[in-house]
């Protein structure tokens, strides 16, 4: 049995404006940084055996933080990187609605059957990530380890390992806060959800 605790990454320029950022690498913001911070303090009494982040450097420097708070090394893997929103990548809502409000329609309708313009299947973006987890849990068994990634990307990976449709993951998850974390318990083929979206103070 693992344990894995999932974290998106502080807040960026471009989540301020409620802007999309995919694969782009975007900058933490002042606000971003004290929460990872916070994170980090977390990690320091939280019994962890590994910390993971995605290549992107939001989720590397809030994964930075948190790895040497728990004296360990900090491990990446491609994998983890969040979903790519195409021609969204850098807009907000409003400005897809203006440039290709049929698709984004389509978007919001089944995310899943109608990724954004040039944005990547998030069939492959659920399998990639939730083999990276797969893969990380083999590698700590009965351990407790911290994964830092992306909002987009960990909600489809939870659809998928619950079992439930790709393209509910924006009404069954409809948000996912910076620093705030989820965990899972992943024993053989069994998940079970412990906590969901849950601010620091918070955690257990």
């Amino acid at each position: 049995m693992t344990r894995l605790v999932l974290a998106r990454h502080g807040e960026t320029v471009w989540h301020a404006e409620n802007r999309y950022a995919g694969v782009t690498d975007v900058e933490l913001t002042p606000r971003g940084h004290e929460q990872a911070g916070r994170l980090a303090a977390w990690s320091a009494a939280a019994g962890l055996d590994a910390v993971w982040t995605s290549t992107l450097s939001r989720a590397r420097i809030t994964a930075e933080a948190s790895a040497r708070a728990a004296g360990v090394e900090p491990r990446v893997d491609a994998r983890l990187c969040e979903l790519d929103f195409g021609r969204g990548e850098g807009l907000t809502s409003a400005e897809m609605h203006e440039r290709f409000p049929e698709a984004r329609a389509a978007f919001e309708a089944d995310p899943a059957a109608h990724p954004l313009p040039g944005g990547e299947d998030p069939g492959r973006a659920a399998a990639r990530f939730t083999a990276a987890l797969g893969d990380i849990a083999a590698a700590h068994p009965g351990g407790r380890v911290l994964v830092v990634a992306h909002t987009t990307a960990i909600r489809l990976a939870l659809c998928g390992l619950i079992g439930v449709p790709l393209g509910s993951y924006r009404r069954l998850f409809p948000r996912l806060d910076n620093c705030a974390v989820t965990e899972l318990r992943l024993d053989g083929g069994q998940v079970a959800i412990l906590q969901f979206n849950s601010p620091i103070g918070a955690v257990r």
